[in-house]
């Protein structure tokens, strides 16, 4: 019989995906606004690696174009 305190929990790595995305909008008359969207997270039960990162890009891309949109709207 093996006592409790001698057994040891295996723990795999969870695999993590990163995407970073950025655009610079010309404002015009030598002025930019740079916006840059990031976000980390793991590949999630059933999922392959290419899965979660296109998940993630997704993601990063689609809030990236909404902020860009606001900042068009409020620039003018």
């Amino acid at each position: 019989m093996i006592a409790s305190d001698q057994t040891k929990e295996i723990k795999m790595e969870t695999t993590k995906v990163t995407w970073t995305l950025g655009y610079t909008l010309n404002t015009g008359n030598f002025q930019s606004l740079r916006l840059d969207a990031a976000v980390e997270d793991y590949v999630r039960e059933g999922e392959t690696t290419k899965d979660a990162s296109d998940r993630v890009y997704a993601f990063v891309e689609q809030e990236l174009v909404a902020k860009l949109q606001e900042a068009k709207e409020e620039l003018g």
